[in-house]
């Protein structure tokens, strides 16, 4: 089999895993809808639009990134234990943060290490329409993080359709806001600055090798 089909679908494994003993096993199916259809959609492309390795690293990365929020549902996730069993101090204690920053991290991510997915996939898009010219750089980047914005948006729409149609605690279990009322925008900001930061990253490397 395929090594990217096999890395996905050890990926569908380790979401199954992370159900086990769950701490929050009721929410555990909400937080999964998008998992499968993040895995379903990188199993698609990998015989249909096949990303490239370092964009298939950066999906698998996010997903997994995923898991571990959603195993947790997100505002629960024990990094402050993890960092403190590692270094002896407590990480929210070390920056003052009052509220459980894991989603923020992810939202970050999104952009980070979306932009690297959604380039090459325009690319491959690009060079099927106008081969053999190479997409421009800066167009890619631009769309690129146009995709990422816009699925980011979509994702906070759903989050708004989620506390409209649920329970107050169903919607407080998935979107997380910890009675932040910025949330939504902080989220977005994050995912924009996370792309821009990939962009720069891509920029440099760009300009790297002309030298």
């Amino acid at each position: 089999m395929d090594r990217q089909k096999l890395v996905v679908l050890a990926t569908f494994l380790l979401m199954i895993v992370s159900l086990i003993k769950a701490p929050y096993p009721t929410e555990q199916w909400l937080q999964h809808v998008p998992t499968v259809a993040m895995l379903l959609g990188l199993l698609w492309s990998t015989s249909n639009a096949r990303l490239s390795s370092i964009p298939f690293a950066c999906a698998i990365s996010f997903i997994v990134l995923h898991l571990l929020g959603a195993r947790w549902i997100y505002s629960n996730v024990p990094y402050d234990a993890w960092f403190e069993s590692l270094f002896g101090q407590n990480l929210s204690d070390l920056f003052a943060w009052r509220r459980n920053h894991y989603d923020r991290l992810v939202h970050f991510a999104s952009g980070c290490l979306g932009i690297p997915v959604a380039f090459d996939w325009l690319r491959q898009a690009w060079e099927t329409a106008h081969a053999p010219s190479p997409l421009p750089k800066g167009w890619g980047w631009f769309l690129s993080i146009c995709i990422v914005m816009a699925v980011g948006a979509g994702y906070e729409v759903l989050e708004w359709q989620i506390a409209v149609l649920f329970s107050p605690a169903q919607a407080e279990s998935y979107n997380g806001q910890q009675d932040d009322p910025w949330d939504a925008q902080k989220d977005l900001c994050l995912a924009g600055i996370g792309g821009l930061f990939a962009i720069v990253i891509d920029w440099m490397g760009t300009e790297s090798r002309r030298a």
